[in-house]
């Protein structure tokens, strides 16, 4: 096994590998973590009071992922500027986002919905990593596309962030906040304080 590894290593290099073990380690976490969300959303499926179709949900989110993938390992789109400063910082983003989003699907708990759904029993959760974007789950994917970009030096994956994926998760969240300030009065005052998949640097009064 560790002449194996010795050999892999050789071949793409130390920073190639440790690269795409973070990267594939933190997809397979939060795909494990997404299983988990759906058994959970099966067990609360009496609980539901209301529930719209969305276009963006899973399997088309998991499409936008493949399409990532078949672009780096195409090299398509790709660019030569490497710092390592820059790889260091988007490693740490995309270990960040990792973290975002198990925490973030940890809080909302079983008021998750592969599409949007309210439960009899919805809370609102405005606690841990809910206090720093409104959406957690969607923004911490965002800067880890972003990370990837940059770790494997694709413009095109920043692009396509940037163009479609962005645009999507902005109007999944929308539909998902049109039905919340309907049943909790307090979330406008919420989305003033936080922002949706950024943190807001000066908050409004």
């Amino acid at each position: 096994m560790n002449e194996i590894l010795k050999n892999i290593i050789e071949k793409v290099g130390l920073e190639t590998f440790v690269i795409s073990f973070i990267v594939t380690l933190g997809i397979v976490l939060i795909y494990l973590r997404v299983f988990k969300n759906f058994k959970q959303a099966k067990l609360q499926k009496d609980q539901r009071k209301k529930e719209i179709k969305s276009v963006v949900e899973t399997t088309s989110m998991t499409c936008f992922f493949i399409l990532c993938y078949v672009i780096v390992i195409t090299g398509l789109g790709s660019f030569t500027f490497s710092n390592i400063y820059i790889n260091i910082l988007a490693l740490i983003v995309y270990i960040i986002g990792t973290v975002f989003n198990l925490l973030g699907r940890k809080y909302l708990g079983a008021n998750w919905g592969n599409n949007v759904v309210i439960y009899t029993n919805h809370t609102l959760v405005t606690d841990g990593v809910y206090k720093v974007v409104r959406h957690p789950l969607y923004a911490s994917i965002i800067w880890m596309i972003y990370a990837v970009g940059i770790l494997y030096k694709n413009y095109l994956v920043i692009i396509l962030n940037t163009i479609i994926f962005i645009p999507f998760m902005t109007y999944r969240a929308k539909q998902e906040e049109k039905e919340l300030e309907k049943i909790f009065e307090e979330y406008k005052n919420y989305k003033k304080r936080v922002g949706m998949f950024f943190p807001k640097i000066l908050k409004r009064r």
